[in-house]
């Protein structure tokens, strides 16, 4: 078995709600030879990007957060809109295609570095499954002070994508994601999301996962079907 045990960076714990611990991470079912064919699927490489850019990520994380929850003064809204035209002109000369940014494709950072993506951390990876740890921010406010249910099917679809990965299983598109919502999930508390391989039959892959608070108590669970990419797929 190929399992590495790393400690999580201070930059990746950062907006995650994550202590810097242990993770492991177990690649024995996975054969990069295999993802050399998935489909019409591009190959994404990961990227090692300079120390500025988890920093980065997370600053534009609380940008987020501020843009939906301050209640400032127009002239406030209209000098933070000069200088976010000022940051729009610093980065668009560096706009780069899919696959070559390196947001999404660093591994290291919550959320592999997506705003998209919630910023969240994996701490256990393998064939048996996935188990990943956060909080949703005040950019996730659905009402009440609860997340909004549309991020909880990307949390999980999220998810589904990696358990497939680490289950030596060839890059596949969510064909059917189901959600139960049980409770209602709070915003800024320690969330633990669990998922695994229940079963593969030809290109399907049945995923299922959890999603518990600290007291373990089940706040939604989740049931999807990944189907592995023909040659002509996208």
């Amino acid at each position: 078995m190929s399992e590495e045990v790393t400690p999580v960076p201070d930059d990746a714990a950062a907006g995650s709600g994550v202590a810097t611990s242990t993770r492991r991470i177990d690649t024995s079912a996975i054969d990069p030879d295999r993802y050399e064919s998935h489909g019409g699927f591009p190959k994404i490489a990961p990227a090692s990007p300079g120390p500025e850019f988890g920093p980065f990520v997370e600053a534009m994380r609380t940008l987020q957060d501020l843009a939906v929850s301050a209640d400032a003064p127009d002239e406030v809204y209209g000098a933070a809109l000069g200088k976010a035209r000022e940051l729009i002109d610093l980065l668009e000369p560096y706009r780069a295609p899919e696959g070559h940014s390196p947001a999404g494709r660093s591994v290291e950072l919550p959320g592999r570095g997506s705003l998209l993506m919630l910023p969240w951390t994996v701490v256990e990876a393998g064939p048996d499954g996935i188990t990943t740890t956060g909080v949703f921010r005040r950019y996730h406010l659905g009402g009440n002070g609860a997340a909004h249910g549309g991020v909880l099917p990307l949390l999980f679809d999220d998810l589904f994508g990696m358990i497939v990965h680490y289950a030596g299983r060839p890059i596949s598109r969510t064909a059917y994601l189901h959600v139960n919502y049980r409770k209602v999930t709070p915003l800024e508390t320690q969330l633990t999301v669990t998922g695994r391989a229940d079963r593969i039959e030809g290109r399907k892959t049945f995923v299922t996962a959890e999603l518990r608070d600290e007291q373990g108590e089940v706040l939604a669970d989740a049931e999807g079907l990944m189907v592995q990419l023909l040659p002509w797929q996208p």
